[in-house]
Formats: C-alpha cells, structure tokens, sequence
C-alpha cells in the first residue's frame, strides 16, 4: 500500500488522511477485478450481509422463521441502507451491516455462554473500525453498549436475569472483545492518530459545524412518503445534499404500529422503542435541544458532523419492532379493525397530495427557511409526490387486504407470511432500486484527453489547477472538473476533493469552508508548483477573467484545444507567464513562527528562491541578512518522481548556506539524503519540504514513511492472530462440552 498521495492538495498521507476502505476486506477484490466493479460488489455483498446478520440475530432471540425473514428484508432493503449505493458511501454501509453481527455475537456471548462469539463480535468491531467510518463506528458501540448492558441486567424472555457474576464477567469479556477489535483497527487508527493534530479537524467542530446535516423534522414523514421531501435530484429540503433515503417502508411501519401492546416481549420491545427514540432525537441534531447534551458529554462528538447518520440505528430499532409486530399478526393478535385504521389512513394521505394540500404544506415548509427560492422544485416534484402517496397507499392495501384475510382464516399461515415478506421486499425495492444507478466503467469515464496527456508527458513535475470559467461547453457532473479524476490519470492538482487534507495547506490556501481563495493567488501557484491550468475556455478569455480577478498582466498561454474530455466538456490547457518549478535551490535560509511566515509567503513581493523560512521548530540557525542574497546560478532537477519517493539533482555543488525546497506538503515521516548521507527535513515556506543543503550536495533523495503504520500493522497482525485463535478455542471448548 502506499503510504503517499502526492495527487490532491500538495500531497499527503495515504494511510493517515483516511482515503477510504484501505484495509477493509474488499481490498481483496480489487486485487483481482478492476476497481470500479470491485467497489460496486462490495455494495452488493454487504446489502445482502445487513439482511443475514439481522436474520441471525432475530433467530438468535428466539424469533421463527418467517419473522426472522421479514425482519432481515426489512432492514437490508430500507432506506437508509439500500440507498447508501448512490453516494458511494461503502464505509456507512459496512458498519450499518456490522451492526446486527455485533448484536448476535452479544446473545451468543452474554445470553448463550457462547465462547467463541467473543471472538467473532471482535472480528466485526475490527472490521468495523476499518471501514473506516469512525462516526458510525461510534454509533454502533454505542447501540451494542446498550443492548449488552440490556443482555446483561434485564430479564430474557421469562428465563430470568443473569448472575450478578456472570453479567460482570460477560461484561468484561463483550469490553475486552471491543479492545481487540480496536486493535485490528490498529494499521488505521494509529496513523489517523498521528495525523489528527496536522488536520483540519485538530480542535474538533462548533456545535454549528457539528449539527451540519442534521435530519429536518419534516424528513420524518419520508418514512412512509419518500417523495414528500422528493428523491435525489428531485430534493427541496433544507440539506445541501441528500442522495439518500430515509424510506422504512408502508408495510414495517403497519407492522411496527401492531407491535404495541406486545406482552410475551415486553422488554425486548421496549428496549428497541427507547433505541428508536433516542437515535430519532439524536438525527435531529440542531433541530431540538437533546443534541447540546449529546455534543457536550458523548466522546468523540465534536469531531463528527452529521447526526442525521445515525438513522441507520432508527432503520433497524425500526425493523426488529415490525418484527415483533409481524409475529403478533402471525398470531392473529392483530385485529381486522387496525387494518382497516391503516388502510383510511393511507387513503386520506394519497387524497391530501393528489388534492395538493401537501405540495402547500411543502411550500410553506420550504418557505420558512428559504423564502421562495425553492419553490419552483416543490411544484415540480408534485407530480411525483401524488403517484408517491398511491404507490404508498397500494402497498398499505394489499398488506391489509393480507392482515384481514389471515384474520378471518381466508388464507394459510405459510400463504400469509410468504406474501406479506413479498410485499415488503417489493415495497422497499420500489423506492431504493431508484438509488442504485449503474455507470459507465471507469475507463471510460476517466479516460484520458490530449491536455492530460500534454501534462504526463513532461519530463518535470507540475500541478494542474482545473477550474470553469464558463458554464458554456462544460458537462454535468465531469469528474475531472467537479472531482478527482486528475488522480486516476496520476495528474498532480491543486485541488479537488478530499475534506481531510493537511491543516496547513487549507490555510495556505485561505479556504473559508466552502473554496480555497488563493487558488487564483500567484504567490500561491509559485509554492505549489502550479503549471498548467484546465479549464473550458481558451487562453484570451482566461486572461480577461484573471484580470477582472485583479490579475492584471497575467496573460495565460495556450498549450492545448479545443479538445473534448471524457465527459465531454470542452477543455484548453493553459500556462501560466511565469515558470513554477518543483524543486528549487535558495541562497539562503531564515526561521520563523506560522504568524511570520504565513503571510510573507504569499505577499507579491517574496521571492522563494532567494531565501527559505524554515519553521522555528526545525532547531536550525537562522541566517544573519542585512539585505537578500542575489539568486543562487544552482539549479534543481526532478530525477524521479513518484508516490513518497522524489530524487533531485543539483546542476552544480551547493553552496554554503543555501537551502533546496520542494513543492510537497510537509509532514512528519518524510526522510532525505544528501549524497548517501541523512539529512534532516523540515517544513519550509509554511507548508513544503525543505533541507538545509550541505556544502557540495548534489543529489538527494526523499522517502515517506510512516511509523504509526508499522506499528499498527503489527498490532493488527497480532490481534487477528489472537482471533482466530479465541474462535478456534471457543469452538473446540464448545465441542468438548457437548461431549
């Protein structure tokens, strides 16, 4: 794995930024079938896994067959599983499907006396944790924290409560599992670790930054309508971006509502009623008082944004009481009188949208927080929503029409349990099959185009700043403008996305949470090796629009174009007037603080080749100027350039003093020689490598390594090792105990 990425702003760690399921088991898959099929399969596994995990542990309570099946299909097809597809949001999905694994292990282990659950519940807390989605993973301790702590103290089932004893001991050993899972997480958790201080999240969120995306109360009648709010592109609510669902389904929802009053599992339903409670209120976030206590005491809280993202616990809270109330239909404890209560519901919804009452309840809603801007998309969504609420109200009829003919024994038991699992199962793929939406492969989608190419054929390193200047000849949704398809060509950018990029860079950058400004700064582009510019107009036309930017001068030249991308946007490649090299060698070197040198690096008037300011922490002697030096006649080369790995050579021995600085972001890890000899890397120029040359260098070479890494690989080996053998244990002392 590399543990580099030199492709997105200026470059940072591979491992320790977070960069996705880096060490997540479907790795495996892309090692044998190309990425983009590999990624979709891993969606596709783990949907299915929701549903078997949450059969499993339904049955491991105690529930039959056919209620084991309805629930499992309940939560693998809701919404706000199945719909994770559309974002691309693998890491929300894998622990969403963890989730009910790490439950069943805690029946088997604290109820059961199983041993080798310990084992296996470890397994899915490490795997979680290398998702890596560590907001969700937050979400999922804590739910199986609670219901362990159920499993412990609470009665099961008429069976009694455990010993005081046994609950403590169990205890200890559901913690000590969590402990190993964290362990397996080592190889990720370590480096993030490390890495957390140099991020943009060292400090953690304001509680505005923490309540970002929380869950509009309105969104709640989604659940039953998920057009009310409308679906993907079709969005008015208040969130910026909403590619998911949060649609439970017509026929959970009737059986959720007929789990009330169920008296055999009294305290079982209980549990889930309070988990769906809280984690509702939890959604919420800034929406209701709850979360200022959630954000001031829960750990971990102020680093994460978007609560909405624990719904997934209120899909499967959701779920196992549909459940419930499945086996209390099954029973026939729910009477024809409830069916037909649903059933008016249900029509009176379909007649208030179709009579347009709720696209005025929408505008009204739409207008308190964004006057009318929005609303031209709830009128367009309106058709929408009245076939929404009699798709809606088809699926609550033929469950009814079930509910009532089971109730007057019209229909078998086998009959009535297969056809109301159908209906489920055909409700909730109604709605969440609209979300997965199928690609061209990536080789088409990020194939390369003349300006890339001109770019891989350099013999120097540069970056490429892609932006529009024109909505004229640019496609919808071109990942090369609107996201990271430099990358996949192995194109060095300034930009595109991450959200977990180096703390000091975003500063450099003066990004204030929505762009970075000095992404049109020359002072900028002269530290970061800035090039060649992408974009969709030609030369003339850039340079008028950098010079009402107050780039006056600054004439761009054209390199290449027209020509089409892969997404078929018009591009021209552009250089700047001036030469940003890589690599360059200065007369000279200065320290300073972050207050001194942030803001001498970007004024005009700098020139980086003259002297380097290397940061005060680099314990270096800083040079005695009483005037800048001329520039030095020693030149730098790239002679290799690749992930974490760069070798320079200078064109003459290095001068006394002088200093060789690279346009790479600096980050501990980083390692340097100097003709075979080690040198010393320090941050220079705010955010770069830099090395205070000695006299005579001439070649040198960089190395990134990371030792958090290392140590964490280590301890993940030795906690799978540790695993398997507590698997392998379990199971023969279970065999020696039948015998």
């Amino acid at each position: 794995f590399p543990l580099w990425n030199p492709y997105l702003f200026g470059g940072m760690p591979y491992v320790a930024a977070m960069h996705g399921d880096i060490f997540y088991p479907t790795f495996l898959l892309r090692m044998v079938m190309r990425t983009d099929l590999a990624m979709t399969w891993g969606f596709a596994i783990h949907l299915f896994l929701a549903g078997i995990f949450t059969y499993g542990f339904l049955r491991a309570w105690g529930f039959g067959f056919y209620a084991s099946l309805f629930g499992g299909v309940a939560y693998m097809l809701s919404g706000q599983i199945a719909s994770l597809a559309s974002p691309g949001h693998d890491g929300k999905l894998f622990v969403s499907a963890l989730f009910p694994l790490a439950l069943w292990m805690l029946i088997a282990g604290m109820r059961l006396g199983r041993r080798w659950a310990w084992g296996v519940l470890a397994l899915a807390v490490g795997l979680a944790v290398l998702s890596p989605h560590p907001q969700l993973l937050q979400y999922m301790l804590l739910g199986a924290g609670a219901f362990a702590l159920f499993l412990a103290f609470t009665d099961h089932e008429g069976r009694g409560a455990l010993e005081r004893r046994v609950a403590f001991s169990r205890l200890g050993l559901a913690l000590g599992s969590v402990v190993i899972g964290a362990l397996i997480g080592a190889i990720q958790i370590l480096p993030l670790r490390e890495y957390t201080p140099w991020s943009p999240r060292a400090g953690g969120h304001t509680y505005e930054q923490a309540t970002q995306f929380s869950m509009p109360i309105e969104e709640f009648f989604n659940t039953y309508l998920p057009q009310f709010t409308g679906m993907l592109r079709h969005y008015w609510g208040r969130n910026g971006i909403h590619f998911h669902s949060e649609y439970l389904g017509v026929v959970v929802l009737i059986m959720l509502g007929a789990a009330i009053g169920a008296t055999p599992r009294k305290g079982f339903r209980r549990f889930w009623a309070w988990t769906l409670l809280v984690a509702a209120l939890w959604a919420l976030g800034e929406h209701t008082p709850f979360y200022q206590l959630v954000y001031a005491v829960v750990p971990g809280t102020k680093f994460f944004r978007a609560p909405s993202t624990i719904f997934f616990i209120c899909s499967f809270a959701a779920s196992v009481l549909a459940t419930v109330g499945f086996e209390r239909a099954m029973a026939r404890r729910v009477s024809a009188r409830y069916a037909i209560g649903w059933l008016v519901g249900a029509g009176v919804v379909a007649l208030l949208a179709s009579g347009g009452m709720l696209t005025n309840l929408a505008q009204t809603i739409a207008a308190s927080f964004a006057g009318t801007a929005r609303y031209e998309l709830v009128a367009d969504n309106n058709g929408l929503l009245i076939l929404g609420a009699w798709r809606s109200f088809l699926a609550a009829g033929i469950t009814c029409a079930l509910l009532i003919a089971w109730w007057r024994q019209q229909v078998s038991l086998r009959t009535f349990a297969i056809a109301i699992v159908a209906v489920t199962a055909v409700d909730l793929w109604s709605i969440a099959r609209d979300y997965w939406m199928f690609s061209p492969p990536a080789t088409t989608l990020y194939a390369s185009d003349p300006a890339i190419d001109y770019i891989k054929a350099q013999p120097q390193p540069g970056r490429v700043l892609t932006l529009p200047l024109s909505e004229d000849g640019l496609a919808s949704r071109d990942p090369f403008f609107m996201g990271d398809g430099m990358m996949v060509q192995r194109v060095r950018e300034l930009g595109n996305y991450h959200g977990n990029e180096l703390g000091h860079y975003q500063q450099l950058g003066n990004y204030d949470g929505q762009q970075y400004n000095n992404f049109i700064n020359p002072a900028f582009w002269r530290l970061e090796n800035m090039q060649y510019l992408y974009t969709n107009v030609d030369d003339t036309t850039a340079t008028k629009v950098f010079a009402q930017a107050g780039l006056k001068d600054f004439a761009f030249r054209k390199l290449v174009g027209p020509v089409r991308n892969a997404a078929g946007s018009m591009v021209y490649l552009l250089a700047p007037p001036v030469t940003n090299p890589y690599a360059w060698v200065t007369a000279a070197y200065v320290t300073g603080n972050d207050r001194q040198s942030l803001p001498t690096v970007l004024d005009p008037g700098y020139d980086p080749r003259l002297v380097a300011i290397f940061d005060t922490t680099s314990h270096l002697e800083s040079a005695k100027l009483a005037q800048l030096p001329p520039a030095p006649t020693v030149k730098a080369s790239v002679a290799k350039y690749e992930p974490g790995h760069m070798v320079v050579d200078l064109d003459a021995p290095a001068p006394a003093g002088a200093a060789l600085v690279l346009s790479e972001n600096f980050y501990p890890g980083w390692r340097a020689t100097a003709d075979g000899k080690p040198v010393t890397v320090n941050r220079a120029d705010y955010t770069l490598l830099g090395v205070a040359l000695p006299a005579g260098a001439r070649h040198l070479e960089f190395t990134f390594d990371d030792a958090a890494y290392d140590t964490g690989k280590k301890l993940t080996l030795a906690a799978l090792l540790l695993v398997v053998l507590a698997i392998a244990g379990g199971v023969a002392s279970e065999r020696m105990r039948r015998g």
